[in-house]
């Protein structure tokens, strides 16, 4: 079905453009790195062109279950899989044509799918199931239809020089597959360092190292890898990092997962003088700033302020966000 371009809900004082700049889905950097420079006649064009949110009526391609809770759900969604970049999300109704639940739920873009010609067809999702929607998504037939918005909100940005590490904790793996496929085509050097209960937790894991990402794991039981956080195996990577600073470079940090894990990893990202940046899992209900459930306390130059996560994230530098006012 042909897309449907989705308006503001910013208010009166914001016209309902269908173009923001601010909220751009794709790094100018990463356009530079994968694309190479941009022919200025075109370049305005291109931007508009990838501005544009779409509402697309999207079908249920493929439903890998990877456990009795967790699975990945695969749509065809050409418009969104061609304008998504790392680091953004989709606003899904998960009820179909149903009612219930009202509101659409926020997920990270897990993978683009690709054509036989190569061409972007659709993206996927990491789902767990927790409540009526995530289950609704989890028993989501083949075939079936559902809306979905996007691609929404600020992507990452990619490192200025040296490594990139990723931290994920559940499904906070969501939002670094298309972020290390990206790393991988613009040769910068990446680490996963990925933590779960169990072995058997660690869904999806097998997809880093073809994309050249080192992978670091560990269980809480010690079933695979270190016993206990993911944060104990970064802490030595960083003490060995600083130790050979000169020569090993710049590192910046990119996580997402459960709130007590980010505000960990900032820690340690302070504490080694490392660049780290944040993918907030907040609740949302719209998804495009209008119902302001998401917001987020992030210092300012003048003084700390609430901003939408939706719009101003969901990608934070660690260090701007409040952690003591955060919600988990």
């Amino acid at each position: 079905p042909a897309p449907r371009l989705a308006h503001s809900l910013a208010g009166p004082h914001r016209p309902a453009p269908l173009v923001s700049f601010r909220r751009g889905p794709l790094h100018p950097a990463w356009l530079t790195r994968l694309r190479g420079p941009i022919a200025p006649r075109r370049s305005l064009a291109h931007v508009i062109l990838r501005e544009m949110l779409a509402d697309v009526d999207a079908r249920v391609v493929e439903n890998r279950r990877l456990s009795s809770d967790y699975n990945v759900l695969v749509f065809h969604a050409p418009s969104i899989a061609a304008a998504a970049a790392p680091g953004q999300f989709v606003m899904i109704k998960t009820a179909g044509a149903g009612d219930m639940p009202l509101l659409r739920r926020p997920f990270s873009i897990f993978e683009i799918t690709r054509d036989r010609a190569g061409a972007p067809a659709g993206m996927s999702i990491l789902n767990k199931k927790i409540g009526t929607g995530t289950s609704q998504l989890y028993d989501a037939p083949i075939d079936a239809v559902l809306a979905v918005l996007g691609p929404l909100g600020r992507p990452f940005a990619p490192p200025e020089s040296g490594e990139a590490w990723m931290v994920a904790g559940g499904v906070g793996l969501g939002p670094f597959v298309t972020l290390a496929e990206a790393l991988t085509r613009a040769a910068t050097p990446a680490t996963l360092f990925y933590g779960a209960r169990t072995a058997a937790d660690l869904h999806c894991a097998d997809l880093f190292p073809p994309l050249g990402a080192e992978l670091i794991v560990s269980t809480e039981d010690g079933s695979r890898g270190d016993r206990g956080f993911i944060t104990g195996p970064l802490q030595r990577a960083l003490e060995a990092a600083e130790h050979n600073r000169e020569g090993a470079g710049e590192v910046t940090i990119y996580v997402c997962g459960p709130t007590p894990m980010m505000r960990a990893v900032a820690a340690l990202a302070a504490r080694f003088s490392r660049t780290c940046i944040v993918s907030l899992e907040q609740v949302m209900g719209c998804g495009l700033g209008g119902c302001y459930s998401c917001v987020v306390k992030v210092r300012q130059p003048d003084r700390p302020r609430f901003v939408r996560s939706c719009i101003d994230g969901p990608v934070f530098d660690a260090s701007a966000v409040v952690w003591e006012e955060l919600a988990h």
